[in-house]
Order: structure tokens, then C-alpha cells, then sequence
């Protein structure tokens, strides 16, 4: 009910306000279960799928957004309930990992649709990045439901980093016809079979989304952006100390210069 009435005023006002487009509405199945499996390009990708579907769709969202404390927590909270995400506690990487899994296979149990980014966060560039092995191909294999690729087109360029206001532009949507794994059925636990799964559904979504692949995880590539930035504060703070340095020693010189001057009057 409450998931109906969300839909019905975020959903429509997403419609109305974003006009985006989509291709391929055809390959999401009217009913039984299905997994989504997109890249992540803005924290609204998690609004803007679920607006074009006719059918409910249940992702994963890190635990703080359901435990911060306060009335806006609360409302946080309430809010990413009503749309259809379920909390996962990442502090742990192996305990987060089992979490998503265990969460994706109850939701495809009850006949749903669960949305999973296999990159595991965000692109931090716009561009694709590697897909994590486990998570996804253990919730495909285990549950034998299909993998339907999804693209995200442009919805990084709404909001940017840093950007309050949202750009009103269209947004786009791509979705791939149903990937069958069946052939590894049994084989959920073999690493070369996850990822060899994953590698399949990332293919997939690049063909759609048209986007440069980067053959490295997203979260990595954040760490090195955050440490390029890290440096360039500290070389601009040392060259900003030096060049201190270098004005505090001519008034030095000059000083001096002109006490001799003094002087020798």
C-alpha cells in the first residue's frame, strides 16, 4: 500500500517533471521473479527505474539511511521503505555481501523484482566499471531467476556532485533482454563461474549503455581519485607554505638592505 501510494506521487512527479525515456519494457516479465541488474551512475537511479515499471522492484540500501537518528531520520527512513529499498549493514564486507544475498532471494521468492548494481556503488566518472563477482551471480544461481540488464543514461548529469538544485533534462532507460545462467545451475559457490557470470551481465549493460569500460572495481577507482585530490591539497598547501616562505625572506632582505642603507648614511 504504502510502496502504491509512493509510486503514485515520487513516481509521477519523476514522470512529469524528468520526461524520461525508455526502451525495452517489453523484456521486464508481467509477473514471477526477475533480477535487475544495472549500472549506477546518480543515487536517483534507484527512483527513476522504479517510476517507468509497472511492477515493484526492491533494491538494497546501506543501513544509515534507515537508522539515522532524529525526525528526519525517521522521515529518511519511512521514505526509502515506501520505495522499495531494503537495509543492509556494510560494515562488514563478507557479513554486507551475505545480507544482499540472503535480501535479494527472499524478495525473488515472493514472485518479485529485485534491482542489484553490480559495480557495487556509484561510477565516480560517468564511465563502467567491473562488476563484483558473488552477490549477483549467487543471487542469479541460487534462485534461477533470469538477469535483465539495465543502462542508465545521463542521470549522473541531473545532479552532480556538489549541485543542490537538480538539472531538469531527460533522463534515459535501456533495458536488455533476460539472460539465462541455468547452465551453471549448482555451480553458485565456483569463483570462475561467478565471475563468468557477472562479466555476462556487465557486457550486457555496456552494449546498452555505451559507455567506457574500466577494467577495475569503482570502489578502487574512488580511492585513487580521493587520493590524487588528497596530494594535489598537500603539493598546493606546501606551494602555497614556500611561496610564504619565499615572501617572508625577501622583507627579510629587503629589510636588511635597507638597514645598510641606514647606515651607511
Amino acid at each position: 500500500m504504502f510502496y502504491s501510494a509512493m509510486k503514485l506521487s515520487v513516481g509521477s512527479t519523476l514522470k512529469l517533471a524528468f520526461r524520461p525515456w525508455v526502451e525495452g519494457l517489453e523484456n521486464v516479465p508481467a509477473e514471477g521473479p526477475a533480477i535487475l541488474a544495472s549500472n549506477h551512475l546518480s543515487f536517483s537511479d534507484s527512483f527513476f527505474l522504479p517510476a517507468v515499471l509497472d511492477r515493484k522492484v526492491t533494491f538494497i540500501a546501506k543501513a544509515e539511511y534507515f537508522t539515522s537518528p532524529g525526525v528526519k531520520g525517521k522521515l529518511t527512513a519511512a521514505f526509502f521503505k515506501g520505495v522499495g529499498q531494503l537495509p543492509v549493514d556494510r560494515s562488514g564486507a563478507r557479513g554486507a555481501g551475505e545480507a544482499a544475498i540472503k535480501s535479494g532471494l527472499e524478495v525473488l521468492e515472493r514472485g518479485e523484482l529485485f534491482g542489484i548494481y553490480p559495480e557495487g556503488t556509484r561510477s565516480p566518472d560517468g564511465r563502467l566499471y567491473r562488476g563484483k563477482p558473488g552477490g549477483l551471480a549467487r543471487v542469479a544461481l541460487r534462485s534461477g531467476a533470469p538477469v535483465i540488464p539495465v543502462a542508465m543514461i545521463d542521470t549522473e548529469k541531473i545532479q552532480p556532485p556538489g549541485k543542490v538544485v537538480p538539472k531538469l533534462m531527460r533522463p534515459g532507460i535501456r533495458i536488455g533482454t533476460p539472460l539465462d545462467f541455468s547452465r551453471y545451475q549448482g555451480m553458485d559457490n565456483d569463483r570462475f563461474i561467478q565471475r563468468a557470470v557477472t562479466d555476462e551481465v556487465m557486457y550486457a549493460i555496456l552494449k546498452l549503455s555505451g559507455q567506457e569500460y574500466v577494467d577495475m572495481y569503482a570502489t578502487a577507482a574512488k580511492r585513487q581519485i580521493a587520493e590524487a585530490a588528497k596530494a594535489a591539497k598537500i603539493a598546493e598547501a606546501a606551494k602555497g607554505e614556500g611561496a610564504a616562505k619565499g615572501e617572508g625572506a625577501a622583507e627579510k632582505r629587503t629589510g636588511q638592505d635597507e638597514a645598510g642603507g641606514n647606515k651607511a648614511a
